[in-house]
């Protein structure tokens, strides 16, 4: 699969909802970067994935999916930026070392969502687990303009994202972070032990489009 070409980032923002828990950073990936994967995504073709929720012992969940490994995908999009963001922060005297290979890709449509839940720590090998875990949002935040076909109809996939928001729970479910899907915005958090319980909230307008991977220490 040819992937789009990723650009090196710079002074990247960061905003802190928990110190180093649970941050966003804007404009990780840029607006044709975040297009050009959902095109690569769709051209892979979506699979529906779901499950019941608390009477199975799991989340409620109802997206589509696509899952690839892909080393030099990650290696990529982990020099490219979130190398930097992890330069200080150490697990366990573990430090960060490069992205899971396992890539996924999420679709949202009107009325789909996951409930709530916590994302496992997975453990690859050769002293190496995941501790964070990285979405980037390929789609939301921006209005643009929708097209339409000569009979008429319109793209769906260009209207405006509505709904959507990852929500981060703590004590007595409380609302640590609301956090809207913003085009091109990563959003990290802590994951396995110290997972927040977090829910994707219904998408009501749009397709919500997530890239997601997880940062690995050795």
């Amino acid at each position: 699969m040819e992937w789009p070409a990723i650009k090196q980032k710079h002074d990247l923002q960061v905003t802190r909802f928990k110190n180093n828990d649970l941050f966003t950073v804007q404009n990780f990936f840029t607006s044709a970067e975040s297009r050009a994967f959902i095109k690569a995504a769709e051209s892979i073709g979506f699979v529906h994935q779901g499950s019941l929720g608390p009477m199975k012992g799991e989340a409620y969940r109802d997206n589509d999916r696509i899952s690839t490994i892909d080393q030099t995908l990650a290696d990529t999009i982990w020099e490219s930026g979130v190398c930097k963001l992890f330069s200080d922060i150490k697990i366990r005297g573990k430090v960060a070392v490069g992205l899971n290979p396992n890539i996924r890709f999420y679709r949202y449509k009107a009325g789909q969502r996951f409930g709530r839940h916590i994302d496992e720590s997975v453990d690859l090998g050769e002293g190496k687990r995941t501790y964070y875990t990285l979405l980037v949002y390929l789609s939301g935040g921006l209005k643009p303009k929708v097209k339409h076909d000569s009979n008429g109809s319109h793209d769906s996939s260009l209207e405006p994202l509505v709904g959507g928001e990852t929500v981060f729970y703590g004590s007595r479910n409380g609302i640590v972070a609301e956090v809207a899907p913003i085009e091109g915005m990563a959003l990290l958090h802590l994951h396995g032990d110290k997972c927040l319980l977090h829910e994707a909230r219904n998408v009501m307008k749009g397709l919500k489009y997530v890239f997601r991977s997880d940062v690995v220490f050795a």
